[in-house]
This record gives structure tokens, sequence and C-alpha cells, in this order.
């Protein structure tokens, strides 16, 4: 008996994954998750995550990322999320990160893995006679910063991101393995409370398993990139690969996920849900995005060299004199293109943002230079709008 031939692989020009990508990232709308506090829920929630990171060149980046997102974004809309409402927690993914705390089951394997297995980093780092002693202070004073601890008898770095305080060292081990939850932020000041305190809970929710996991993960990734691949699905990740590629292949016999070839691409292998293949690309749109290097979009370099042909340099770490766009440079999006890579610094004193270099990676135009000069004086207003330390 014959079998049936293979049905041909639907081809997607690299404009169509673009615009796909933009769309799954929302950055096709001017206003995609409304406006107010509640929109930082909405975008935490659709994205799965939105990075943090120390460098403030020019804005946190976990701020910079939601503002591109919502135009009236306001730094205090994700303290209250973290802090006041809960919507959102802080923990790793492929970095630190925002997660929604909807999604807080998924992470609590790993936190238990932590506990049963310490990293050798913070095993080595932390005490367990120290991690005792700060959380019973927590649990008698309350939520606890780091600026609260003077009494520590310093010790001597063993690694220059090391700290010479005991008690850090000891409240970075108690987050990772999932005893206390970081209940605020100021700038990368972190205040830390009782996990279960912080949450309200009686009890925590019970923990995904590891297939639950996997469909998490896969389902985050379609979301908030249209189409994946392997390596976008699991970004710095790569011990997850075997498990998703089993849940795509079984999906696929399912037919909840369409296979898809993608110009350029050669054996690098694609795939999204059916109704995003029937919806197509998204919407054509002029609007101006001046990203963050840590943006979604942006971080992972290969897929955003694939669709848009632009590779992007991180240049904070290279020296001076080898440096293309300049230290911290920003990609700049009119509609689905990177016009440009502009270096910026936000002088927070003169209460200025410095255009250190301006590079043009599309084609420059003068019409394209004012849309870009506007949005530059939109993104000057939001950094100036509130000092963060």
């Amino acid at each position: 008996m014959k079998r049936p031939a293979a049905r041909p692989v639907p081809e997607i020009s690299k404009a169509d994954a673009r615009g796909m990508f933009m769309h799954a990232q929302r950055l096709d709308l001017r206003t995609p998750f409304g406006a107010g506090p509640e929109s930082t829920k909405a975008a935490v929630e659709h994205l799965g995550y939105v990075q943090i990171d120390t460098i403030h060149v020019v804005e946190r980046c976990h701020h910079h990322i939601l503002y591109s997102r919502i135009p009236d974004y306001r730094r205090d809309d994700l303290r209250r999320a973290q802090s006041v409402d809960k919507t959102v927690f802080e923990y790793w993914t492929h970095a630190l990160a925002y997660v929604p705390t909807r999604d807080i089951s998924f992470f609590l394997p790993a936190m238990k893995q932590h506990r049963l297995t310490p990293d050798k980093w913070f095993a080595s780092e932390a005490t367990q006679a120290d991690l005792k002693k700060a959380l019973a202070r927590i649990r008698k004073d309350g939520p606890l910063s780091i600026r609260d601890v003077d009494d520590d008898e310093l010790v001597e770095k063993d690694h220059p991101w090391a700290s010479r305080k005991p008690t850090k060292r000891a409240l970075q081990l108690a987050f990772y393995n999932g005893l206390v939850a970081i209940s605020a932020r100021q700038g990368m000041l972190k205040t830390y409370e009782l996990f279960d305190r912080h949450f309200g809970w009686d009890k925590p929710p019970r923990p995904a398993s590891d297939a639950q996991i996997s469909d998490y993960v896969l389902n985050r990734a379609l979301t908030a990139q249209g189409l994946v691949s392997l390596d976008s699905i699991c970004h710095l990740d790569a011990r997850r690969k075997p498990a998703i590629r089993a849940l795509i292949e079984k999906k696929l016999r399912k037919k909840e996920l369409v296979p898809v070839a993608v110009e350029g691409a050669d054996r690098t292998e694609h795939w999204l849900r059916p109704e995003t293949l029937e919806s197509g690309r998204g919407q054509e749109n002029e609007l101006v995005h001046i990203l963050s290097p840590f943006d979604p979009l942006i971080i992972q370099r290969k897929r955003l060299s694939l669709f848009f042909g632009y590779d992007h340099r991180f240049e904070a770490y290279v020296p001076a004199d080898k440096r293309v766009f300049g230290y911290f440079a920003l990609p700049v999006l009119i509609g689905d293109e990177v016009v440009a890579a502009i270096d910026m610094k936000t002088d927070r004193q003169n209460k200025k943002l410095q255009i250190r270099k301006w590079s043009w990676i599309g084609g420059k135009s003068a019409e394209r230079k004012k849309m870009i000069e506007e949005e530059i004086g939109r993104f000057e207003r939001f950094q100036l709008a509130a000092a963060e330390d």
C-alpha cells in the first residue's frame, strides 16, 4: 500500500516572517495593550517575560521594553504590578526577568531544584548559617533590602561580581531557591520578602510537571514570536530541546502546528499555529520604535539577522576604537524595517537625551529622519519624566 504523499511545506517570505514576528510582539499597533496600570500586566502576560538588566545608559531595559508597547507607560505601573497587585514576579528565564504571576507554577520546579542541588556559584557564595540568619530576620522584622543590613562582617570577594556582604549572598541564594521573593525594586536595589508571605498564600500553587513546562515554553514562544524555530523556543536553554522537539512532532500529527519554510533559512525548521498562517503577516504600518538592545525582537541575534537582514552589535564591552554603532546603540524600526542604530545616553543631571552617533542601516531620507526625530522627542520626554536610581 502506498503511503500518502507528504503535503508541501508552505513557503514564507522574509517580509511575511517579519510581519508575523512584529504582530506577535505587538509592535505593529500603537496601543496593543490599552492604557493605564492594567496594560503593564497585559503586556508581561502576552510577552511571557520582560528582561531585567543592570545597564542604565539610557533606560532600564524592563521599562524600555514596556514603553515600546505602551505609549503612556509609567514606571510606577510596574512597581504597582510587582509590589501591590502582585501580578508579576521576578525570576530567571534566559536572564533575570519579570514574569506573570499566573505562570508561577512553571517556575516552582526550578526553585525546588536549586534547593536540592544548589548552583556551585551560590553554594560557594553563601553559607547555610548566613541563609538561616537572613530568613530569620525577614520572618521577624519584615521585608529586607541590602541597605537595611549594616552589621555584616565583610568578606573578601572571590569574583568581581560577588558581594562582600554575607547577607546579600544569602538573599540571592534564598531568591533562587524560592524561599524569598523580590517584593519591590528601586533601580537595582531589591527588597526581599518571604515567598509565601509576599503572595499571601496559605500554600503555594502545585508545581507543574516536566510535560506541562515544555507545553508552556512552546506556547509562550508561539504567542510572543508568531513563528518559531527550536533555537528561538529554547533560547539559551539547549537542554530542553529534545522534549520540545518531541512535543512539536506530537502537535504536528494533531495538526495543531504547521511546518513552514522561511526564505533564506536553509535547513532551519520553523513552525506556527494554523491560525497564524491563515491570518498572515499582520498590519502594515509606519510606526517608529526606538528599541532596547534587550528587547525580545532584538535579543535573538540570528533570528533578527534572518528576518530583518540586520546584524545588531552590542558594543558596551567592545574597545572604543573597534565600535561600529557606538557604546549603547538602539535599533530604530520604521514599520518592519530596521533603518538606523543610534548611540544614545541620558544626561540626567542636565535633563537631556544625548545622541552620540547616528548610523543609517536602511535608506536615508529627510522624511525618515524627521519621523525618527519626532520619536526621539517622545522618548526623551519619557526618559526625563521621572528620575530612577
